[in-house]
C-alpha cells in the first residue's frame, strides 16, 4: 500500500527528521508518535498515514493498522527562487524548497536495507537521549535543603 506526498512547503531535511522517528513502526504507533512530536511536518504525514491505511483497507487488508512502514522516502521537490533586496542596489537569493514524501506499509519484517536504517536510526536517539540524561545535573538532598 502507498501514499505519496507531493510540492509540501517544507524543507526535505526538516521533514526527513519527522520521517526518522517513525521509520519500520506499525502504523498504529507511527500516528501515535507523530501527534506528540514536536516538528511541523508532524501532522501531514499522520495524514500520509491515514491516506495509505484507507488504501490498505480499499484493497481488502483485514488489519491495516499492523502493517509496518517499509519505506518512508523524503525527496526534493520543486525549489522556488526568490530574491531579497541587500545593499547597494543587489540582490540575495532565497530558496523556498518543497518535499516529496513516498510511503509503503507491508506485512511482516522489513527489508535488509530497511531495516539496518532503522536500527540505524533508532540507535542514534538512544545514544543522543543518553547523553542527555548523563549532562543533568544531579540534585543531592543537601542542595534541596538549601532551596
Amino acid at each position: 500500500m502507498k501514499a505519496i506526498l507531493r510540492n509540501y512547503r517544507q524543507s526535505p531535511r526538516k521533514v526527513a527528521l519527522a520521517a526518522a522517528l517513525v521509520r519500520g513502526k506499525t502504523a498504529g504507533v507511527a500516528i501515535t508518535q507523530l501527534k506528540f512530536a514536536t516538528k511541523r511536518a508532524s501532522l501531514p504525514l499522520i495524514k500520509l498515514i491515514e491516506s495509505a491505511l484507507s488504501n490498505a483497507r480499499s484493497q481488502g487488508v483485514a488489519n491495516p493498522e499492523g502493517l509496518t512502514i517499509q519505506e518512508f522516502r523524503v525527496d526534493q521537490g520543486v525549489t522556488l527562487k526568490r530574491m531579497m533586496p541587500r545593499a547597494r542596489g543587489s540582490g540575495a537569493r532565497i530558496l523556498k524548497r518543497s518535499s516529496h514524501v513516498i510511503l509503503t506499509l507491508g506485512e511482516g519484517k522489513l527489508s535488509k536495507n530497511a531495516a539496518k536504517k532503522a536500527k540505524k536510526d533508532a540507535s542514534k536517539e538512544v545514544a543522543s537521549t543518553d547523553a542527555k540524561v548523563a549532562k543533568a545535573p544531579k540534585v543531592t538532598k543537601a542542595k534541596k535543603a538549601a532551596k
